[in-house]
């Protein structure tokens, strides 16, 4: 996916308990991060980092979203250990993460979800997309980005 694509639509079981689809963040941004594994170091500092600029970002009118081919029960321990404010997803048959261009080779890791990041606007277009970002710093990156788009009026 690139820039001033139309956004897949999804359809998944979050770490809430509840069916979440593309539709439901209709009209806000949502900023939609794909990543390999919870409870990994890079993944673990990507999802504190997001949840510690969750404030910051939800001002900028934006709603944080993780996705990895986890189960729920991965997903709600992680949360719980981490005291993550974040969604997560389950994709356990990794389509949506293909769907998005979010999987492929990892190098010695061998082929699965790459760390990348999509801002999608209100109409459900993808603005943004970072491809194999860093965890470390990447939030903070995001919400640069978000405070851009504010400000041009976007």
């Amino acid at each position: 996916m690139k820039e001033g694509d139309k956004a897949p639509a999804f359809s998944l079981r979050g770490s809430d308990g509840k069916l979440h689809n593309l539709q439901e963040f209709r009209g806000k941004t949502l900023v939609l991060y794909f990543y390999p594994r919870d409870d990994t170091p890079g993944c673990t500092i990507e999802a504190k980092e997001f949840t510690e600029q969750f404030d910051r970002i939800a001002g900028m009118g934006a709603t944080v979203v993780g996705v990895s081919k986890d189960d729920l029960d991965s997903h709600s321990r992680f949360c719980s250990k981490y005291g993550l404010r974040i969604l997560l997803l389950s994709d356990p048959s990794s389509e949506v993460i293909k769907a998005y261009g979010a999987y492929g080779s990892r190098g010695v890791f061998g082929m699965g979800t790459l760390r990348n990041t999509y801002i999608i606007d209100s109409n459900g277009i993808i603005v943004k997309a970072f491809d194999r970002v860093r965890a470390n710093g990447h939030a903070s990156e995001v919400l640069s980005f978000l405070k851009g788009m504010k400000s041009a009026g976007k």
